[in-house]
């Protein structure tokens, strides 16, 4: 409520940092960030929030920053009843900012009268100014994903960190803005993810009891290393720390489906959507793994509903081309492919040209992507090559997938478009190659136990 819109970062991350907060209550179920930002800024009944997100109960409020001072409010409402069951004013300075969480979390479970197992979780207090830069760096991380943005978030949580190097979530959060420079090219594979991974190293340095550190790892062990052995002893790990955090869960559901456990992951993607029901991300992974599943129309029901959310996801209108793709409907995959000047457009156009047996089209299509996107998309473009029939240059292209580390190597065992290698004498060799065959996938242990 600040006159000042570009304090939205610290309204943003304030109500994160308390979600995060009452998420590592086990005798809490909270909603996701995700779910719960939908509603930002709009006009809504508590009751259709109750309906939509599954929940008795609403946290709302709001935060107004005037230089060092801030005032929040916090008021809990009763769904069933659209009844206030407590609301509080915290008029303090931003000194204070961690102490008002902690008391707005300890308000909450007093009056849902819930009784604790263990003693309340409180949050981790920094130098208020590198509290605020690292919320600031979060901010751009999570909403300009651009080269700028990142590079903007990069700066500001180097800052953070020089005033308070023993901040582990500050690690974390610069550890993703490395993964995600490295997916846009703005630093190579191996330099982003050895960042990555010096950052979260850091960070459990620091707290070595750092779920989303775990995570971190795992991410980086299966989108890099291609080693989805160490990837399950990081998220197991990442998972008993926080069993209820909805992005572990995500990470946890996409390496059960790179692990070839789709009835496994088709259960963990339906447990996010329950949880997390208006989040594109939970909702793309369901219909992927339901795609891989051969449950077409399920998969095209779960991307529509992604893409309603978020209309500027050009990997959710890929992946409804790419499932009518697989259904035998090319025409209509052609027309949800034409997307704009998108790397997703430029993958699916040589798939569906060829599917309507255009060749000259596939042909040029196919050119353009590895002029554009040869580097980073490597793994797309052997896909593309093996569903067109061309074994040998896909084989070449996914040589080529290995050298640049490419992050789609973890789902190479279960990418349909694959499947005219699948006879081929040199597709097991490679699969093993990687890590990946079915004997090697069936003796890692990975085992995920959802709360209740």
């Amino acid at each position: 409520m600040s006159d000042d819109a570009s304090n939205e970062y610290f309204s943003d991350g304030l109500s994160e940092e308390l979600l995060n907060l009452l998420v590592k209550i086990p005798e809490l179920r909270v909603t996701s960030r995700s779910s719960a930002f939908s509603y930002k800024g709009k006009d809504f009944k508590i009751a259709d929030v109750g309906r939509e997100l599954n929940v008795a109960h609403v946290l709302e409020g709001s935060v107004r920053k005037a230089g060092n001072q801030i005032r929040i409010t916090a008021q809990l409402i009763r769904v069933s009843t659209d009844t206030h069951l407590w609301s509080q004013t915290y008029d303090r300075s931003l000194d204070n900012v961690f102490a008002i969480q902690d008391e707005i979390a300890s308000e909450v479970v007093a009056q849902l009268k819930i009784k604790l197992l263990g003693t309340a979780p409180m949050v981790r207090e920094t130098d208020p100014q590198a509290y605020a830069l690292y919320l600031q760096g979060r901010h751009l991380k999570n909403h300009q994903r651009t080269a700028e943005g990142y590079e903007q978030a990069q700066s500001l949580l180097y800052q953070a960190l020089a005033i308070d190097p023993g901040y582990a979530a500050a690690w974390v959060e610069l550890a993703y803005v490395y993964t995600f420079q490295a997916s846009l090219g703005l630093r190579s594979s191996d330099e982003g993810y050895t960042l990555a991974r010096e950052a979260t190293d850091k960070a459990l340095v620091i707290d070595p009891n750092y779920a989303l550190a775990h995570a971190s790892l795992g991410w980086i062990a299966e989108g890099h290393d291609n080693d989805l052995a160490a990837a399950a002893r990081h998220y197991e790990r990442a998972l008993q720390l926080e069993p209820a955090n909805t992005s572990i869960i995500r990470g946890a559901a996409i390496l059960t489906a790179d692990l070839g456990r789709l009835d496994e992951a088709i259960a963990l993607s339906e447990f996010l959507v329950s949880r997390d029901p208006v989040n594109p991300a939970s909702l793309i992974l369901l219909g992927l793994n339901y795609g891989h599943a051969g449950r077409w129309d399920e998969a095209i029901a779960s991307f529509y509903t992604a893409l309603r959310l978020s209309p500027d996801f050009s990997i959710t209108q890929y992946n409804i081309g790419k499932v009518l793709l697989l259904k035998g409907e090319p025409q209509a995959a052609l027309d949800a492919m034409k997307l704009e000047d998108s790397v997703w457009g430029r993958v699916g156009l040589p798939l569906a040209y060829h599917a309507l047996g255009k060749k000259n089209e596939s042909d040029a299509a196919l050119a353009t992507l590895i002029e554009r996107d040869e580097q980073g998309s490597a793994y797309n473009i052997a896909y593309v090559l093996a569903y067109r029939g061309e074994a040998d240059r896909a084989f070449e292209w996914l040589d080529k997938a290995v050298e640049y580390k490419d992050a789609g190597l973890s789902d190479t065992a279960m990418e349909p478009l694959f499947s005219n290698l699948h006879d081929d004498p040199r597709w097991l060799p490679f699969l093993e190659s990687i890590g990946m065959s079915p004997a090697q996938l069936d003796v890692i242990e990975f085992e995920v136990t959802l709360p209740e």
